[in-house]
């Protein structure tokens, strides 16, 4: 292991030496990056998020868990920040308060700021939040309240260090692959077991492509490592804290590289899931697959990216269809989360609430150097955007879902119109609509043409 490292190492090298020439050029000294890292793990035996299964508030940690922030300044000044967490989702409450606190303390604008998530289902629950699918009581609805009002507080944290640590860079770009991601619309675990036995391939689309953003010193260290991967966060189901199977591919890479930081984003995994799962053993596993295909793109050449950065953003007024007093009176009290839905939300309407008849989706288009694209869209997005993405503006294209708002699924068309859990699950996130309009691709992604067309 210790020689493979080794080997691994001195590839790395040799091929920043070959690109470079053994220095930086002037265009791409004229980066500056900052990077930081603030613990967010509660302190106090919170509910953790993601499964309503669950009956008690956490246990312990396996995982230490974290926001994490990377500033970028390009050649012209332009400023941008991704931010990495180990949440389920950022709510559109946190969201706003963070875009608001960097407004004003930093001067960063909307579009100039990223925040993605593991979608780790071993975090931290927040309020506003999935609130239908827990039994809670009052102290631990005050103990959520709670955490859910420093967070904001330990992003702008962490924005704030990765800003004043900013110095001369490089980026480099590259895309590995893993395949432990399945379509869970289409395959069972029993027979993703058997398939995977015989030597087949699981049924359903999927994207098994790994992007990699490296950030370098300008001595070649480096100094943050950033990747993605389309696979829902849920191999574990316990009551510990943990970033899931990317906690153990961050800490992997952490150890391996001392000094960085290894930030994971979850692209359009709605509908794909880690098979078989469930132990901490295959967990692990995953997480070391994906470390490997991290490090198989560090240890060839990789291209350099130009010092210019490119940010857009768009708000899209997406149609919803709402529940109405009559349709909240017929719901099957048998489901917990439905009955307890129904009873929260009739109440309002009782109370003379008016329901908004559509949602605002983030979308959010960046551009780093000459060509590389990321796309970051809000909402558990399923894996049809991503490929139509891919296909339309190139298969390096990179797609973030659960950015900024995580507030429903997003189904594609296609999905929409086959139903099931992926096309209606707002019930799960307890935002007052029942469905989606059925031209909610359409209209995300033309939100995402306009402002990739914007882009010179």
């Amino acid at each position: 292991m210790l020689f493979s490292r080794w080997i691994r190492s001195l590839l790395i090298a040799v091929s920043i030496v070959a690109l470079t020439g053994g220095s930086m050029t002037d265009a791409q000294e004229m980066w500056k990056a900052g990077q930081a890292k603030v613990r967010i793990t509660p302190e106090k035996p919170m509910w953790l998020a993601g499964y309503s299964s669950r009956t008690k508030p956490a246990e312990g940690t396996m995982h230490e868990l974290w926001v994490k922030a990377l500033a970028l300044e390009a050649a012209d000044g332009t400023r941008g920040v991704v931010v990495a967490a180990d949440l389920l989702g950022f709510t559109k409450a946190v969201y706003e308060e963070v875009i608001g606190r960097v407004e004003k303390d930093f001067g960063l604008q909307r579009r100039q700021v990223m925040l993605t998530t593991t979608h780790t289902h071993s975090g931290p629950a927040l309020a506003g939040a999935l609130e239908d699918c827990y039994p809670l009581d009052e102290q631990q609805k005050q103990l959520i309240d709670e955490y859910s009002g420093q967070l904001a507080g330990k992003v702008v944290t962490a924005i704030g260090e990765a800003i004043s640590s900013m110095a001369p860079a490089t980026l480099w770009r590259g895309q590995g692959t893993t395949d432990f991601a399945v379509n869970r619309r289409n395959n069972s675990e029993a027979a993703v077991i058997k398939l995977r036995e015989e030597g087949l391939q699981p049924k359903g689309p999927s994207d098994h492509d790994v992007p990699v953003l490296v950030v370098r010193s300008k001595e070649g260290k480096p100094l943050a490592l950033l990747f993605g991967y389309a696979c829902h966060s849920t191999t574990l189901a316990g009551y510990e804290w943990s970033g899931d199977y990317s906690g153990f591919t961050q800490i992997a890479l952490e150890e391996q590289y001392p000094g960085a930081i290894a930030m994971f984003y979850i692209g359009c995994g709605a509908d794909q899931n880690p098979l078989p799962r469930r132990t901490v053993e295959l967990c692990e596993k995953y997480g070391n697959m994906l470390a490997e295909a991290v490090n198989d793109v560090l240890a060839k050449p990789m291209e350099p990216v130009p010092s210019v950065l490119q940010t857009r953003f768009e708000f899209v007024e997406v149609g919803i269809e709402i529940p109405t007093l009559e349709s909240l009176k017929s719901v099957d009290k048998a489901t917990a989360i439905h009955a307890r839905r129904a009873e929260r939300l009739r109440a309002l309407l009782e109370q003379g609430e008016k329901f908004p008849t559509t949602y605002p989706v983030p979308v959010q288009v960046w551009k780093l150097g000459d060509r590389q694209l990321w796309i970051a869209l809000g909402g558990e997005v399923v894996v049809d955007y991503a490929l139509d993405f891919k296909q339309k503006y190139g298969q390096e294209t990179w797609v973030a879902g659960y950015s900024n708002d995580c507030m429903s699924y997003i189904p594609s068309e296609r999905i929409w119109k086959e139903g099931g859990y992926e096309s209606n699950a707002f019930f799960v996130y307890g935002v007052a609509a029942d469905r989606w309009a059925p031209d909610i691709q359409e209209n995300l992604a033309g939100a995402v043409d306009r402002l990739v067309t914007s882009l010179k």
